[in-house]
């Protein structure tokens, strides 16, 4: 299907296209996030008890597929760059269907392991990546706003598929429930990726002059690139370890369990808040500016959860601004290769970026959980993680480009 050009970037979609394909994705991202990813933590419990695996056992299955995700989404980011979103997630979808079908149905801890894998394969090609990739693309001069509003409506897979997922298995055992999960993601992902994408993808050829004369190759091994890589890195491990152990610190803080779930739920209040605001900080911020001021926000506020003892008022109001910050984060991370080099070769040089980010948030959690018990406790830990914070955002100062590809960028802008 052809569209019109409403912007000088070329292949951008026209405001009606551009909204339909923003409905799509925000759809299926909500679904292949709730199936593929928080299903497992709900259901958890209930595999270990039924299937007598470990909890270590499983969960490793489950990091590997972060893992494998990490990998194979680089050659999908070359893929998508040249032939556009719509095979990969389509594929993506039909690879994520058959994966839940072999984790539901392995009758050993081998196969099991397997699924995880394949479904690691199908999140590369579902999940926000590409997803990213295709409005950045597609949405022009429009790309930040459609970014927003797909990280906004997608932040509510947990809301929707944890209560979900718990209700199924309540009546349900955990393999009954993945198949009945399995089936709503067959019917709405697939037919949804194949006729909601249907726009035609026109490929970035490179230019004369600027950063794709030398191809992507060369902003991949650029010294802004290598930085901006351990930022994130960096601004990920602490906030996906912060999030996990939020929860452990807070009790030892002297909340109950129920009141630190509280204080974790109001955090995703002010995630969705700082995607909200997201929009007004980026156009009074240049790229360099709000990833510094973000992985600093970071070690602040992970540095306030670790020395501020309470009262729960306020560890409660601390909790709503990791949110907020978390949710920026978001946004900083699927903007930050279009903000410094443009959208030409975003899908592979993006998926680069994500690699090392989706391992560094595959690890958190157990990281952090371990460095807590070698120091004696969630503060001293949370002091460590805030430190790693400040490595992010004085990595963050280095990561402007060279003039020439600012001005390509500005270009294509």
């Amino acid at each position: 299907m052809s569209t019109a050009t409403d912007t000088m970037q070329p292949g951008s979609l026209h405001a009606g296209g551009l909204r339909r394909v923003v409905i799509v994705l925000s759809i299926t991202e909500i679904t292949s996030w709730g199936v593929l990813y928080y299903a497992f933590p709900v259901l958890a419990s209930s595999i270990v008890q039924e299937a007598s695996w470990s909890m270590p056992a499983i969960t490793a299955a489950f990091s590997v597929s972060q893992i494998v995700a990490a990998l194979v989404g680089i050659p999908v980011g070359r893929i998508i760059d040249r032939r556009g979103p719509r095979a990969v997630m389509t594929f993506g979808s039909m690879l994520g269907v058959l994966s839940v079908l072999v984790i539901a149905s392995a009758p050993s801890y081998p196969i099991f392991f397997l699924g995880w894998v394949c479904s690691g394969v199908a999140m590369a090609g579902v999940l926000y990546a590409p997803a990213f990739a295709a409005l950045t693309h597609w949405g022009g001069a429009q790309r930040i706003r459609a970014l927003t509003t797909l990280t906004l409506v997608a932040g509510l897979a947990s809301t929707v598929f944890a209560p979900l997922t718990a209700a199924l298995n309540n009546h349900l055992d955990w393999r009954q429930t993945y198949l009945i999960l399995l089936v709503i993601l067959t019917v709405v992902t697939i037919p949804a990726h194949w006729f909601g994408l249907r726009y035609r993808w026109v490929p970035h050829h490179p230019g004369a002059t600027g950063p794709d004369a030398a191809g992507p190759r060369s902003v991949i091994s650029s010294r802004a690139f290598v930085l901006l890589a351990v930022a994130l890195c960096a601004a990920a491990f602490t906030t996906f370890a912060v999030v996990i152990n939020l929860v452990p610190l807070l009790v030892e803080r002297g909340l109950s369990t129920g009141e630190a779930a509280v204080a974790l739920g109001l955090g995703g209040v002010g995630q969705v808040a700082g995607r909200l605001g997201y929009s007004a900080f980026a156009a009074r911020t240049s790229a360099v500016a709000r990833t510094v001021i973000i992985c600093g926000a970071v070690a602040v506020s992970t540095a306030l959860l670790a020395v501020v003892p309470g009262p729960m008022f306020v560890l409660i109001a601390i909790s709503m601004i990791v949110g907020v910050v978390r949710g920026i984060t978001t946004l900083i991370q699927a903007t930050a290769v279009s903000d410094r080099w443009g959208t030409r070769g975003f899908g592979r040089i993006n998926g680069v970026l994500s690699a090392p980010i989706l391992v560094a948030a595959a690890v958190a959690p157990f990281a952090g959980a371990a460095l807590a018990e070698s120091v004696g406790g969630q503060g001293p830990a949370f002091l460590i993680l805030s430190l790693i914070a400040v490595v992010a955002a004085l990595a963050a100062i280095g990561t402007r480009p060279r003039a020439e590809y600012e001005e390509s960028r500005a270009v294509q802008s």
